[in-house]
């Protein structure tokens, strides 16, 4: 006689080997805890973040404009970019420095401001 809590008539739902959440029904919760390292990071990437943490803050301290949301985006993406990989990319750091000079006062008169660009322009090599 075959084990009727595993058998496909057995009336409930079974899942097996799954690779991520599964959740069945109404008002349910999953928590997903990932469970590893974070990427290495060099140096200079690390210099970045920090930069760019702190930018971000003193931003919070200036008047919004256009310049400074856009400026606010790709310094969230960037640090979105270095915590998920390790690194910002070639084409992210491009993109960053151009959203600076886009900004251009903003970024010039923030010491945290002109630490990013430093930080970018290092690490595209000038």
């Amino acid at each position: 006689m075959a084990d009727r809590a595993h058998s496909p008539d057995s009336g409930g739902i079974h899942v097996t080997n799954t690779s991520g959440n599964v959740t069945i029904g109404d008002n349910n919760t999953v928590t997903s805890t990932v469970n590893g390292t974070p990427p290495a990071r060099d140096p200079g990437q690390e210099e970045l973040l920090q930069a760019i943490r702190r930018f971000r803050t003193d931003l919070r301290g200036v008047v919004a404009s256009e310049q400074t949301a856009a400026l606010d985006a790709e310094l969230s993406d960037a640090e979105d970019e270095i915590e998920g990989t390790g690194r910002a990319g070639t084409g992210r750091l491009t993109a960053l420095r151009r959203a600076l000079t886009d900004a251009g006062a903003v970024a010039g008169i923030l010491a945290s401001g002109v630490a990013v660009g430093q930080a970018v322009g290092a690490l595209l090599g000038g």
